[in-house]
């Protein structure tokens, strides 16, 4: 009875999440669903309290990775990554693709997954509008590499943050592990895509519109590379990335807010998402009673406890179907706990909970948001097409970064 009400509960609150009727927050059904599951018993307000506790950094630093990402688009950093692709594909569609690629990479792993969806995936539609080649494969690719590309880091998703805080690793280790993960899978990720498309990267523009020149936003960039470096020295200080990016959001924020005080600081409070950071709470509730019943125990039983080859594959392929079934946010809050043990099972988990959601719309929260965005400027992807394209890329992603993951391992258990 248990597992059933948990997995009503937790039903109810990703379909209100993904349909949002009327555009309300996923916070008007996620807190009724947590203190649903604490008036039926299914969790106690002792455990409540520890999972808001042990939630709390790390929501934290999703609001502030939030407003540096805003402040970035804020001082043209977007606009100025547009005006390069624009000016370097000079006409060509395949040459359009690969600085996409490239773009979108850094920009998933450095400001999160977010700021590729909302952010640039407008601006690379626009690029390839201007320039006079189909936008397909190229918005596609900033889809899939919100998911696949944020591997690097742990800033670049919120179920790496969540990984990371019981992961055992510094920031330095998570992204020496995953450096050759996320290479492996970005690059498995062009030439799947590459070739579904190979139709659409044919030929050159015969007229092509160029992106206008944008200025190069040269603060803005100093203040996000000195971010970054604050995240791989601040950790192993004992101190929380979350004060470096608060650090990184007050220096950009700064002159903004002397200007404009109280639309700027207004701004900010948008960017920050408090709707969604409780939303967040709210669904580590929900999951936790699903975490705590039978559910739960089938999913511990069957993940695996040993890191060798065949262990990090099948954690990542449950992760992965996991998050397609749930989403891959409470997949990430299910498995993490049953692989905190290991940090390589928990790296594995994570390449199946950032790769998988490309797969089905419903994997994660960033793909649905995605499809939004499309929609909202006469571009909505066919569920067919993404479909097929997920169908290509995940089961190949998974594998090579499982094998990438594991050859890292193998190398960091020499030294």
């Amino acid at each position: 009875m248990s597992t059933a009400l948990s997995l009503l509960v937790l039903a109810a609150v990703l379909v209100f999440a993904v349909i949002r009727p009327r555009g309300l927050p996923e916070l008007v059904a996620a807190l009724p669903g947590a203190v649903m599951v604490w008036v039926l018993g299914l969790v106690s307000w002792r455990d409540i309290t520890r999972e808001l506790a042990a939630l709390g950094p790390t929501v934290a630093f999703l609001a502030a990775v939030l407003m540096l990402a805003h402040l970035a688009e804020e001082e043209g950093v977007f606009d100025y990554a547009g005006a390069i692709a624009g000016r370097l594909s000079r006409g060509s569609a395949g040459r359009l693709l690969r600085v996409v690629f490239i773009i979108a990479s850094v920009v998933t792993a450095a400001l999160s997954l977010d700021a590729t969806v909302v952010l640039l995936t407008p601006v690379v539609l626009t690029a390839a509008v201007r320039v006079g080649v189909r936008p397909r494969p190229h918005v596609y690719a900033c889809g899939h590499l919100a998911n696949s590309a944020s591997l690097l880091l742990p800033v670049s998703n919120l179920t790496n943050m969540l990984a990371f805080a019981s992961s055992g690793l510094t920031f330095a280790q998570f992204a020496g592990l995953m450096a050759l993960p996320w290479l492996a899978v970005i690059a498995t990720e062009y030439l799947v895509v590459r070739l579904f498309f190979a139709a659409d990267l044919t030929g050159w523009s015969q007229h092509p519109i160029l992106q206008a020149s944008a200025g190069r936003p040269g603060f803005a960039l100093v203040v996000l590379l000195g971010t970054l470096a604050g995240f791989v020295v601040a950790e192993p200080l004992g101190v929380h990335p979350a004060w470096a990016a608060a650090s990184g959001v007050i220096v950009l924020a700064a002159h903004r807010i002397v200007r404009r005080p109280r639309a700027e600081a207004a701004a900010l409070v948008r960017a920050a998402n408090l709707p969604f950071c409780g939303f967040v709470f709210a669904l580590g509730v929900v999951v936790l009673a699903l975490r705590s019943s039978g559910f739960g125990g089938l999913v511990d039983k069957i993940t695996p406890d040993r890191a060798n080859f065949v262990g990090l594959l099948a954690a990542a392929a449950i992760a992965a179907m996991l998050a397609n079934l749930v989403n891959n946010l409470p997949a990430t809050l299910m498995l993490v706990p049953l692989v905190a043990h290991s940090p390589g099972l928990t790296l594995a988990v994570l390449i199946g909970v950032n790769v998988g959601p490309n797969l089905t719309y419903v994997g994660s929260l960033a793909t649905l948001l995605w499809r939004q965005v499309l929609h909202s400027r006469d571009h909505p992807p066919a569920t067919r097409e993404f479909l097929r394209l997920g169908a290509a890329t995940v089961p190949a992603a998974l594998l090579v970064g499982v094998a990438a993951l594991w050859l890292g391992l193998q190398v960091s258990a020499m030294w």
